[in-house]
């Protein structure tokens, strides 16, 4: 009997177990529904306002939400806008939280926060964050960047300085110019820098931090170098007096005369660029050598001037002349009697010397000028741009820009090398091309390696021609020519020079086949009908340029496609479209940096087309610039 109700109890046992095991799992069922409702709840309540304030070993998390509330009436707060994938930030952490325990002992204590910029970025926008991890120094609600080492004595030291009752920021270095002082401050200058910006220009505003960066280290130079702004929105006169077209417009001026701005738009670059640019154009020369090593050795032509001093008035011509050429051109002068004479000048001459690997029996060694009181500046700066290059020099892409952009250009293309083992070879084809090039004084010629412009001679359809050395001429309007591969003498390249210039070639397009079906709102060019749609005088032509892959064209097609259809019965406009990666534009004045790129061929100037570039791609915006530009709408609709 026993044993029986030790039996019957192990089974009221088991049972009660079981019974209770299924009620926790229902239990813990419903609890993990509820869970995950609460979950959803709360990611909802999260996406909708997430103004609570928290704080992370020490530090305040703030997003878009609570930013503005939580700074409010707070004097003094440091924020670090970071990236959770960012390393720099990671590394930085532990270093932070120490800077938070610092400043919250300091008396009255200091607010530390963070902002993750790839969630919160409407604030992150508005402080323009560009890189992670960036400090800002809130001082009663205006950011005050942080620039100094990141270290925490650096950082509390700067902070603890910025939270003091009397600190204020220190005034820009920056000048404002206005109608009433830009020309005493300009004229009065030796060199200055300005910048015409908009106030609601956003690449004026990402320029501004740098800008003024630039100008405190400049201001420290010994001379100081000054740079300037100039609000183009209120100054419109200025801006129109410096043909001010967009934002930012960045001149330099040295004594009121404007030279064009080419440098980086970065503090460093700002600073390295003006440093160059302040100092003299020319360099000077004392020593024979130093020009005898450049005739023998050089690369590029050797340009020197030769005067008595820097007070002989063809000397003050010659800089001037320099100035808005030095970023083309080497310059140099000497006052030196030897130097004079191994050139074979007298004082007030500007000598040109090519290398010697570069002369031939076609042309003189060097070219003289002789400076007058009377010789004007633009002269002598035609006299660089006329002798720079040789009759047959060496193009590459070091150069091109600078010495190679004259059209025609005949270009011969072989395995171009002047090292001491090559040389020969070199000069060999080169010799046949002198031949030729003398002759023919309207076109430049050039030699090039052919691996510096393989994508060249692809785009002329010589990559696998077989030959050792190939020739295209490159033409106006972005017309290319090739050379029948054969083997290359003097005189089968003077008959293919020939026959170019008696218009018997035909140029290489690189061109789509021609498309089946074109009667759609939009028309399809291809390189082949380039010529024939878009420079047809009789219509205005909008063109796109696009890629096939670009996600800024596939956006903008139903609203062109829209446009299309909404002028279709305008006889004399056509909206066009050319696949750019896939088809040459045979015309330099459609020139497309990137996509998509947008003109209007106006009727009455094929030469001179118009740029579409408002932000506005809709239907309304290109239909607005069409109602201002065309000149061949059938219906006189009013001015937008």
């Amino acid at each position: 009997m026993k044993k029986l109700a030790l039996l019957l109890l192990v089974l009221l046992g088991v049972a009660h177990f079981a019974t209770l095991s299924r009620c926790e799992d229902d239990v813990t069922e419903e609890k993990q529904e509820a869970d995950e409702e609460d979950s959803d709840d709360e990611e909802e309540e999260d996406d909708e306002d997430d103004t609570e304030v928290k704080e992370e070993n020490g530090v305040t998390v703030l997003n878009n939400n609570n930013f503005d509330t939580f700074m409010e009436g707070k004097d003094t707060v440091l924020v670090e806008f970071y990236a959770p994938w960012c390393g720099h930030c990671k590394q930085f952490a532990s270093e932070y939280e120490k800077i938070a325990q610092a400043l919250k002992e300091n008396d009255p204590p200091i607010h530390v926060a963070k902002v993750d910029a790839t969630v919160a970025n409407e604030i992150a926008t508005k402080f323009e964050v560009s890189g992670y991890p960036t400090f800002k120094i809130m001082k009663n609600g205006e950011a005050v960047d942080y620039d100094g080492e990141r270290t925490e004595m650096a950082i509390v030291a700067r902070v603890k300085e910025v939270a003091q009752p009397d600190w204020k920021p220190p005034p820009e270095v920056t000048l404002v110019l206005t109608k009433d002082n830009f020309d005493e401050i300009v004229n009065n200058a030796d060199i200055i820098l300005v910048e015409f910006y908009a106030p609601w220009c956003g690449h004026c505003k990402s320029l501004a931090p740098e800008y003024e960066k630039a100008a405190k280290d400049l201001s420290q130079r010994s001379p100081p170098i000054p740079l300037a702004k100039v609000d183009g929105t209120i100054e419109s006169e200025l801006a129109s007096r410096f043909d001010v077209t967009g934002y930012p417009t960045i001149k330099i001026f040295r004594r009121g005369k404007m030279f064009d701005f080419n440098g980086p738009r970065q503090h460093q670059g700002i600073v390295d660029y003006m440093g160059e640019q302040a100092g003299p154009p020319s360099k000077q020369v004392q020593a024979v050598k130093q020009v005898q090593d450049l005739i023998k050795d050089g690369d590029d032509a050797v340009i020197v001037g030769v005067f008595s001093s820097e007070q002989d008035a063809a000397y003050e011509i010659y800089i001037e002349a320099c100035n808005s050429l030095r970023e083309d051109f080497t310059f140099r002068h000497s006052f030196s009697s030897e130097v004079t004479k191994l050139l074979k000048a007298s004082p007030g001459q500007i000598v040109i010397s090519h290398p010697e690997k570069f002369r031939s029996k076609y042309e003189p060694a060097s070219h003289t000028l002789a400076v007058e009181d009377s010789t004007a500046v633009s002269e002598v700066q035609e006299f660089f741009k006329k002798h720079v290059i040789p009759l047959v020099g060496h193009r590459k892409p070091a150069n091109d820009a600078k010495r190679y952009t004259k059209r025609p250009l005949v270009v011969v293309y072989y395995g171009v090398d002047f090292s001491f083992d090559f040389r020969k070879a070199t000069q060999f084809w080169r010799s046949k091309v002198l031949e030729v090039a003398k002759d023919f004084p309207e076109y430049t010629f050039a030699i090039g390696d052919e691996e510096d412009y393989a994508e060249e001679l692809k785009s002329l359809g010589l990559s696998d021609s077989g030959e050792e050395v190939n020739v295209g001429i490159l033409a106006d309007g972005g017309k290319k020519f090739a050379m029948d591969p054969e083997e290359f003498d003097a005189d089968v390249l003077r008959d293919f020079v020939k026959a170019f210039k008696k218009g018997k070639l035909s140029p290489i397009i690189k061109s789509q086949p021609l498309p089946k079906n074109n009667k759609g709102p939009v028309k399809v060019v291809v390189g082949k009908t380039f010529d024939e749609i878009v420079m047809d005088t009789q219509k205005d032509v909008l063109i796109e340029f696009y890629a096939p892959w670009c996600g800024h064209c596939k956006k903008l097609e139903p609203d062109y496609v829209a446009l299309g259809k909404k002028y279709k019965g305008e006889k004399n406009l056509v909206i066009a479209k050319m696949d750019a990666t896939a088809n040459d534009v045979p015309n330099e004045n459609y020139k497309t940096e990137g996509f998509p790129t947008i003109y209007l061929a106006p009727s009455n100037s094929k030469q001179s087309p118009i740029k579409f570039e408002g932000g506005d791609r809709t239907l309304e915006g290109f239909s607005n610039f069409l109602e201002k530009h065309a000149t061949k709408l059938s219906e006189k609709r009013d001015e937008l």
